[in-house]
């Protein structure tokens, strides 16, 4: 069991030192995300440094189970409380830019003749909260790394280009900052994305875009319960004897279990802080080893059209989330 664990380590600690360097950037660029900095770094190396076969089954472990590691800590980030203190008319926004997204994105997806796995990450990266629902959406579906790296990169990208673009749209069409907190809460792909964005606007509107996100984080659990159902029939369909995925995937049970202990409000302030460091480290580790496994001839094959849903797909979610504000 030590030599078996043994082999882990460099691929491991690789990962874990970009993922160091990667938020100690943060520190001097705030909006700029670690998990892009990692993701890059990992497909630099991929591409112009030839790691050692010793890597291979940390970097594996790093993108496979560490990564869901993170995934289940982000439920220490919600209290139900304050997502229920938005009042039922927003969080029936947040259900609809969760639900229309998804369905949205997959539709123009299919007039682009992307794969359905492909266009399930940009749907839940996009729709949800950015990185974390792509990687939470590939441990259900399990696609391609370049898929998986695609749709990440696209959801950086382009949740990056918001940062400055709803503060100044908000601005030409007259929004007060609770409105203006309620889009971009509602619109922008990343969490960290919007707390850079309605910092922009104001205080009160950084309040409001933070919990109207995390209610949009909320909707990580059921909608990764839906698609593990869709797989598990695709999975029957493809082969009576492949191993069916479990209903409800052990990481999402994790998150809402973390969603309910931090509900409670039991949790000290201490606990919060380290853990909510630890979720980033976890998910930047492995976008890391995501990175590191992908070489640029397979992302050419990948072509332009993921980039045009990616486009389709921000457009999309925003004008739900700016109808849904003018609405409530």
């Amino acid at each position: 069991m030590l030599e078996g664990a043994r082999a882990y380590v460099p691929g491991v600690a690789l990962s874990a030192a970009v993922a160091a360097v990667a938020m100690g950037i943060r520190h001097f660029v705030p909006t700029l995300s670690p998990l892009l900095v990692a993701i890059v770094v990992g497909a630099l190396v991929a591409n112009l440094v030839v790691l050692p076969s010793s890597f291979s089954a940390g970097i594996t472990f790093t993108s496979k189970k560490l990564l869901r590691v993170g995934i289940a800590l982000l439920g220490l980030q919600l209290v139900l409380g304050d997502i229920l203190g938005l009042g039922w008319g927003v969080i029936a926004m947040v259900v609809a830019i969760v639900v229309l997204g998804i369905t949205g994105t997959m539709f123009v997806g299919s007039l682009l003749g992307l794969s359905w796995t492909q266009r399930v990450l940009i749907a839940c990266g996009f729709s949800i909260c950015g990185a974390a629902a792509v990687a939470a959406a590939d441990g259900v579906v399990e696609a391609e790394e370049e898929e998986v790296l695609t749709a990440v990169a696209l959801v950086v990208i382009f949740g990056t280009l918001m940062i400055p673009a709803v503060p100044l749209i908000s601005n030409a069409l007259g929004f007060d900052e609770t409105e203006a907190g309620l889009w971009a809460g509602g619109s922008i792909h990343e969490v960290a994305q919007v707390v850079a964005a309605g910092g922009i606007i104001g205080g009160t509107a950084l309040t409001v875009a933070t919990i109207v996100k995390l209610a949009r984080v909320l909707m990580l659990a059921p909608v990764m319960a839906v698609l593990s159902v869709m797989q598990r029939r695709r999975t029957v369909e493809q082969s009576s004897t492949s191993k069916r995925p479990p209903l409800v995937p052990f990481f999402v049970v994790a998150f809402l279990i973390f969603v309910a202990i931090r509900s409670t409000g039991v949790v000290p302030a201490g606990v919060l802080s380290v853990a909510s460091w630890m979720q980033t480290a976890l998910l930047t580790a492995a976008m890391f080893a995501l990175g590191a496994g992908v070489r640029v001839a397979t992302i050419k094959k990948v072509g332009v059209r993921p980039f045009i849903l990616a486009a389709a797909s921000t457009v999309w979610v925003a004008t739900i989330a700016l109808v849904g504000v003018l609405l409530v």
